[in-house]
């Protein structure tokens, strides 16, 4: 009788670049991007200039741009990570805002059914609310943020596949390819980023979530590394981190 062929579990590949920026959050042009989420974003696309026409709308989608960020006020530091597909260029940064030289990492890993991973993420957990009695034709309501850490779990694990589930669930969320135990998921809310001046309209609501997770469509999994999740993903929201 002849051997079977082993079959490996379905997998795929990951590639990217991450810059790691530890900045003095004293510094003038450090502290107005953590007064300014529209400043976070620009000094995020700082490092990407060149790569696409200036002033192009999806600038940011083109390169794959997503980021995150965490304060230590105690501290006096800033630690910003910005992932993309084409590597940052942190050169341009004002003398002192940096506290240490930019740590640029190139990612590539390949995932594969049942690799079990811990995660982090900071997302703008929203819900559509009606605006009006259901209708077959009405457009979607307006966009509300979760504020209780039960809702924004929830929210998350909306987004959680299990195997042999497809990508879009039937509410519209794309799954992210992986499962988890629902209890392990630890919330944190965080504070509300805005902008003022012409940007005094824009209010992203955050959250972290961290825990744990299984593999369950390799394939889905990296596009929600590449893609992010959820809204806000220009302003530091949506980028899943996992090791």
């Amino acid at each position: 009788m002849g051997r079977h062929p082993v079959t490996k579990p379905p997998a795929a590949r990951f590639v990217t670049t991450h810059s790691v920026l530890t900045m003095d959050a004293r510094h003038p042009y450090t502290a107005k991007s953590l007064v300014d989420a529209q400043d976070m974003h620009r000094t995020v696309m700082s490092g990407f200039r060149g790569w696409v026409t200036d002033g192009d709308p999806d600038a940011r989608a083109q390169m794959g741009v997503l980021s995150t960020w965490s304060v230590d006020l105690k501290a006096g530091a800033l630690v910003l990570v910005v992932q993309s597909r084409v590597p940052g260029d942190w050169a341009g940064m004002p003398r002192g805002a940096l506290t240490d030289k930019p740590h640029v990492i190139t990612v590539d890993r390949t995932f594969r059914t049942g690799d079990s991973l811990t995660f982090r993420t900071v997302v703008n957990p929203t819900h559509s609310r009606p605006s009006g009695p259901p209708a077959p034709d009405r457009p979607r309501g307006r966009r509300t943020a979760h504020t209780r850490p039960d809702h924004v779990r929830n929210w998350f694990v909306r987004r959680l596949q299990s195997s042999g589930e497809p990508r879009k669930a039937p509410d519209g969320a794309i799954r992210i390819g992986a499962t988890a135990e629902q209890e392990s998921l630890a919330v944190r809310m965080l504070p509300t980023v805005t902008s003022p001046g012409p940007h005094q309209g824009l209010r992203i609501a955050r959250a972290e979530i961290r825990g744990n997770l299984t593999v369950t469509d390799p394939a889905a999994l990296v596009d929600a590394l590449t893609e992010g999740i959820g809204h806000g993903r220009a302003y530091g929201c949506g980028l899943l981190l996992t090791r």
